[in-house]
């Protein structure tokens, strides 16, 4: 039965007369032809280079990066110590696993809790500063120069590289924050130092 209506159908369509039908040419045609990527990104560089626009995209880039050293964006969040604030952080850890040898053997099974502070002290005295601020700098200064114990400056703001050339001594910037979200500083100037087994964290008004 469906072969007989298919034969049915062609012969109505050869009754009619379907055919394709040559319409012409509508306009020009050409060959398919892609260009090589390379030569184009080639020939793009030579224009730029010969505009002076490379130079001024070199000279541009240039400038950024040394402006994102010398000005680095400041700390979000930190904000000039309104109400002093101290406050302490135990650093005990739980471990999670067992903590083996070489051979296999388990030193220390998961769940003993370990305070760093145990094996090591803290040498240094951690002084968080905006370098923005003339008075934070004078007292950062004074905490350097009078401290018996070493201080390590980290700025929150301002132009650490600036100031190192003029201090001539070590400035170091807190990138990102992640310092004071580990001490959860939230004003500054701060001092971080160990007492017994765990951290002091002042938060000093001016």
């Amino acid at each position: 039965m469906v072969l007989r209506s298919a034969i049915s159908i062609c012969l109505c369509l050869l009754a009619i007369g379907v055919h394709a039908e040559d319409l012409g040419t509508i306009g020009p045609t050409y060959d398919i032809a892609e260009r090589d990527l390379i030569e184009v990104m080639k020939e793009k560089y030579r224009r730029m280079e010969n505009s002076g626009e490379l130079a001024k995209l070199h000279e541009d880039y240039k400038n950024k990066v040394i402006e994102g050293i010398e000005k680095p964006r400041p700390v979000p969040g930190i904000k000039s110590t309104e109400v002093a604030r101290t406050f302490y952080i135990d650093p005990t850890y739980t471990l999670e696993r067992n903590i083996q040898d070489d051979r296999g053997r388990i030193l220390f099974p998961a769940g003993t809790k370990v305070n760093p502070f145990d094996y090591d002290r803290m040498t240094r005295i951690l002084l968080f500063f905006d370098g923005r601020d003339k008075k934070q700098i004078e007292f950062a200064l004074r905490v350097i120069n009078q401290s018996r114990q070493e201080v390590k400056p980290i700025l929150v703001a301002g132009e650490p590289l600036s100031l190192m050339r003029k201090w001539k001594r070590p400035v170091y910037y807190d990138q990102g924050g992640a310092l004071t979200r580990r001490f959860s500083i939230r004003q500054s100037p701060a001092v971080v130092r160990q007492e017994d087994k765990r951290l002091r964290i002042d938060e000093i008004r001016l």
